[in-house]
């Protein structure tokens, strides 16, 4: 993934664990625990706790926790991923919550049926993750299946919206 240079980030906690928060001049362009799989390489981004983008998605993303907000109103910007990858991630926001889909649905969703794995290791690579929904999507029986910030998450995030696992 190719990341805007101008990124800023920040740091904000959350129930599940520390949160980094990324923005660029389009919008807010990430959202990783800081212990998830393929977390980019966020040091050489300068902190600014002040930008109005990432103070907007950490109170959002606080009453997403609080159970006080299901959506999200930020400004996004999807651009660090090719375009199969923000086709799937546009698929993702159109998942509402406490609903789920599958990876074979989604590919469907965009065009690309038979790109099950693709769409997979799309989903894996989500820099907005819970804005950009990807817990929401499970195995095709309905399994839950891998999620870059840990299983733990991916059902405590489910179970807050109501999906009964």
């Amino acid at each position: 993934m190719k990341f805007d240079p101008t990124l800023v980030s920040t740091r904000c906690n959350s129930p599940l664990g520390p949160l980094i928060l990324a923005a660029s001049r389009k919008g807010l362009a990430g959202i990783w625990f800081d212990d998830q799989r393929h977390l980019p390489e966020v040091r050489d981004w300068p902190t600014r706790d002040d930008e109005p983008v990432l103070r907007r998605a950490a109170a959002q993303l606080a009453e997403y926790f609080e159970g006080r907000r299901q959506h999200f109103d930020l400004a996004l910007d999807l651009d660090a991923g090719t375009a199969f990858q923000q086709a799937v991630w546009q698929a993702l926001l159109t998942i509402a919550p406490g609903q789920v889909s599958s990876y074979g649905a989604i590919g469907r969703q965009i065009g690309r049926p038979a790109a099950v794995r693709a769409v997979g290791a799309a989903v894996g690579r989500n820099p907005l993750g819970i804005v950009v929904p990807c817990h929401r999507v499970l195995g095709s029986n309905g399994s839950l299946t891998g999620y870059a910030g840990g299983l733990d998450r991916k059902v405590a995030l489910l179970r807050l919206e109501g999906v009964l696992l």
